[in-house]
């Protein structure tokens, strides 16, 4: 189908003509949402440590939002098995269950599923590395002096702090910020009901953790940019080597441009797609690669979960076998740089959801974002390279006529923005997960939130104040 047949599609029907008005989506909204407030219940309770008035009033409070819907659960349609560690909402065939799973965190189950089939979850039982964190020192660990504010503005700093925490808007919710001026911590708060060990939903930020990986990869030469993914499509074809999906490369989908047919977009986001392997226990996998083309590769921006998740499958190709997958993010990167609290969760086939479903904490955010301000070494040990740091801080070629404000699933500052140095970049995740890097002043900005509605929170705001207690610039 070409790109002009397709927004053509589109576009509103004529005056006059028949709507289709009636939404043939709706039992998988039902699914969805019900799955929405399983997981993140499940995943407040016994991943984050929450009590369940604290899910209720922030984690959940973004449901009214979601279909225009308010959840159910608040009002009592749910169940929680704390000896199994599951959460239960919704009836009858539209029940979603969510259950802890060691070293990976919830994974939703599908509807047919029942408590029996628990044990066939995937799970991932490997030592913690070795030391008392609370011995080692920052950046490894965990232990930490009085901040070493030399040449920082402490009451600027302060301001910012404030400027955070304290919005105008209640659906700006900080729960966390932390500011790094190279390895020092200068600055750590946190909200109330809120510490240095509390793990919350990463939501889109995973997507940069997923990045680097996969940088790894390439680096190694396991991966290509610029190569066919040469995947199993599907749904599969009789000559795989005619599929037109073929033409599409791990540059394209990591630029979020890889011409697919959009799922996550155009009001679908909690009907279809990505919904179903998040909320409802769709697979990730099988979904991501179940889309047809659309487009020529490269040459559009459509922001897709499943873009993303497409090159976790090569990523999964790459490494060959189950168990090391499975072990990857901690061997390659978590493990080795001190994210000792974060858990990358997978759907229920063990296929990663590296698109949104990692839980972590300010800190171990802080401890990535300095891997990329220490331009890629940690201890003296170059983990990813210069070529792909420079990848990801590269505006998408798709983004260039539209604003430049994305590169290979990291964020840049957006075109005609003076108030922050142009080389900063960030992650961004759903709520206000934000892990800002700023090379020129040697600066790390980590920003947790559990915003809800329409008004979100701006990290380059954020960075701009930051930044005023910081000293001038070198010439």
């Amino acid at each position: 189908m070409s790109a002009l047949l397709f927004a053509a599609l589109m576009l509103p029907p004529p005056a006059g003509a028949a709507s289709e008005d009636f939404d043939y989506f709706e039992a998988n909204r039902t699914l969805i949402r019900n799955g929405v407030q399983a997981v993140l219940m499940c995943n407040g309770l016994f991943t984050s440590g929450r009590s369940l008035e604290q899910v209720f009033d922030q984690e959940l409070a973004y449901m009214e939002r979601v279909g225009g819907t308010v959840g159910t659960a608040a009002g009592g349609d749910y169940t929680i098995d704390s000896e199994r560690r599951m959460v239960g909402v919704g009836s009858d065939e539209a029940r979603i269950r969510a259950v802890f799973r060691t070293g990976v965190g919830c994974v939703v189950m599908a509807p047919h599923q029942t408590p029996d089939d628990i044990g066939g979850l995937p799970e991932l039982k490997m030592s913690p590395p070795a030391g008392d964190p609370a011995a080692i020192d920052w950046p490894d660990g965990d232990r930490t002096g009085p901040p070493v504010l030399d040449g920082i503005d402490a009451a600027a700093l302060n301001a910012a702090s404030d400027w955070a925490f304290k919005r105008e808007s209640a659906e700006q919710v900080t729960v966390s910020l932390i500011v790094l001026r190279g390895e020092d911590i200068v600055h750590e708060r946190y909200a109330e009901g809120f510490d240095r060990s509390t793990r919350t939903r990463t939501w889109s930020t995973a997507k940069s953790i997923a990045v680097t990986l996969i940088g790894m990869l390439v680096d190694q030469g396991r991966l290509r940019l610029d190569d066919s993914l040469d995947i199993d499509w599907l749904p599969a074809v009789d000559h795989p080597a005619s599929d037109p999906r073929q033409a599409i490369t791990l540059r394209h989908v990591l630029n979020m441009s890889s011409g697919l047919y959009p799922v996550d977009s155009f009001d679908l986001e909690y009907a279809t797609g990505s919904g179903l392997a998040y909320w409802a226990g769709a697979s990730s996998a099988a979904g991501a690669r179940r889309r047809g083309l659309i487009r020529e590769p490269g040459t559009f921006w459509d922001y897709e979960n499943y873009d993303t998740l497409v090159a976790v499958y090569a990523m999964k190709q790459a490494l060959g076998d189950e168990k090391t997958y499975r072990e990857f993010p901690r061997r390659a990167l978590l493990d080795r740089i001190g994210m000792r609290n974060t858990l990358v969760s997978t759907d229920r086939f063990g296929d990663f959801i590296f698109s949104s479903q990692v839980y972590t904490n300010a800190r171990d955010l802080a401890r990535f974002g300095l891997l990329y301000l220490k331009n890629g070494v940690w201890n003296g040990e170059r983990l990813i390279s210069e070529e792909w740091i420079e990848f990801v801080r590269t505006p998408a070629p798709a983004t260039l006529d539209s604003g430049t404000e994305y590169g290979g699933q990291f964020w840049l500052v957006p075109d005609g923005r003076s108030d922050v140095p142009a080389d900063a970049y960030t992650t961004a995740g759903n709520r206000g997960q934000f892990a800002i890097i700023v090379p020129s002043r040697d600066a790390v900005i980590v920003r947790r939130g559990l915003d809800y509605g329409k008004q979100g929170f701006n990290p380059w705001d954020l960075t701009r104040e930051v930044l005023k207690a910081f000293p001038p610039p070198a010439d």
